[in-house]
């Protein structure tokens, strides 16, 4: 059922309420808002007539709240502060200003390297909403291809697009320093460590390609992020290919030497998926983005 209330008082009563007392007084909040002081008065005094309370009370030369006014100045603000968004929103919409952006990021990248980006973004993102979402492997790459993301960082860059080159990343092949495999003589080969149970990332991909980070180990469980992962390395239950900044604050793991090569290293890019197609907002992250990590 529709709501047959019918507000009684006006957004601009209440704004020109906040302007005297912000203002410390009527000829002050008049000259500011460039209205007559007479217009003033009369805006308080219908508000406070159509509520049935005293909201201001003028003591010497100065406007001040009363208990209640207080109160409800409080209130208005909150409310003055929606309407002026929601106006902000339906500008920001004429002029083309995406109301949500989602950044898709490759687990292998570093998340403390946003942060600060982030920080800055967010005085700058008119109220557009940030969805910031982990891919793996072929989840990075169809992330692009299918455009499920305004931005993307990712470990390979799909034919067709082009990627601004970001830092490195590394992997470490890691393992509980109790684990039978941490005892071993070094370097091991494959035919070792398929004895042995691997723990492996989930391919966020809706159709995953063959698994990068396999060794071929006859057990293996699957997760999906490599804080699961560490817990079950810990807990010696497995080995795994594990970036440094997940287990540079552990204490129960060792790095395996691996014939062949115990690190897995590569690029990371940052990819505008939708090209030209790109919207404000997004093209503004994009560049605050490029700006900070491509100088790092």
């Amino acid at each position: 059922m529709a709501n047959n209330y019918r507000p009684k008082t006006t957004i601009e009563q209440w704004r020109i309420l906040q302007a005297v007392v912000d203002y410390g007084g009527y000829a002050q909040a008049a000259q500011a808002l460039n209205k007559s002081q007479s217009s003033m008065n009369h805006a308080v005094a219908k508000l406070q007539d159509t509520l049935g309370v005293k909201l201001l009370q003028v003591i010497g030369r100065k406007a001040e709240l009363t208990e209640i006014g207080a109160v409800m100045l409080r209130r208005s603000r909150q409310l003055t502060v929606l309407v002026t968004e929601l106006e902000q929103l339906a500008l920001n919409l004429k002029q083309g200003w995406e109301p949500e952006i989602k950044l898709a990021v490759e687990m292998v990248f570093d998340r403390n390297q946003l942060l600060p980006v982030l920080r800055e973004f967010q005085l700058h993102s008119r109220g557009s909403r940030l969805v910031i979402e982990d891919t793996v492997l072929t989840g990075s790459v169809e992330a692009i291809t299918e455009q499920r993301a305004d931005l993307v960082i990712t470990h390979q860059v799909p034919k067709g697009f082009v990627g601004e080159p970001l830092a490195p990343f590394h992997l470490h092949l890691v393992v509980n320093k109790d684990h039978p495999l941490a005892t071993m003589p070094a370097p091991l080969n494959p035919d070792q460590l398929s004895q042995y149970l691997q723990i492996v990332i989930r391919d966020t991909a809706q159709k995953p390609l063959e698994q990068q980070g396999w060794l071929k180990a006859e057990q293996r469980w699957t997760v999906n992020n490599f804080n699961e992962a560490l817990q079950l390395v810990e807990a010696g239950i497995g080995f795994c290919w594990l970036p440094p900044f997940i287990t540079a604050q552990s204490e129960q793991l060792v790095e395996l030497k691996l014939a062949g090569g115990s690190h897995r290293t590569g690029s990371t890019y940052l990819v505008l998926p939708k090209n030209d197609k790109t919207g404000p907002c997004a093209r503004l992250l994009y560049d605050m983005l490029v700006s900070e990590l491509t100088n790092t």
